[in-house]
């Protein structure tokens, strides 16, 4: 991940594609077909595996709308974190903002959409 030279185009296959555009999928062991039409899904199998192979104890990613502002996977191995709310005016989600102390202690702050009353 390093030696990715930036800024970057993003190709419609390859790593750097599938860094930003997998996604985790309850359904499936292994590796999948992604219904966005690009990239892949990938099964709780697959992060345990990676966790064990670099010897992270998380792996934290974005860019998937998620209802609560953060959703964890796999037995709290990956947490989906995506900090617009009511995104594009649609989904009706909160956002969220993982803070991470000195003790390496995790939080959320999560912003719930905003109601907006109109009168005539």
């Amino acid at each position: 991940i390093r030696k990715i030279q930036r800024p970057i185009e993003i190709p419609e296959s390859g790593l750097v594609c599938d860094i930003l555009w997998s996604d985790p999928d309850l359904r499936i062991m292994g590796w999948g077909p992604n219904e966005r039409g690009v990239s892949h899904t990938f099964g709780s199998d697959v992060v345990s595996a990676f966790l064990h192979r670099f010897g992270f104890n998380l792996i934290c990613r974005g860019h998937q709308v998620v209802e609560d502002g953060y959703e964890f996977f796999a037995k709290r191995q990956l947490v989906t974190i995506f900090s617009a709310p009511n995104y594009c005016g649609e989904f009706d989600n909160a956002g969220a903002m993982l803070c991470i102390d000195e003790n390496l202690l995790c939080t959320f702050r999560v912003q719930r959409p905003r109601v907006t009353v109109f009168s005539k």
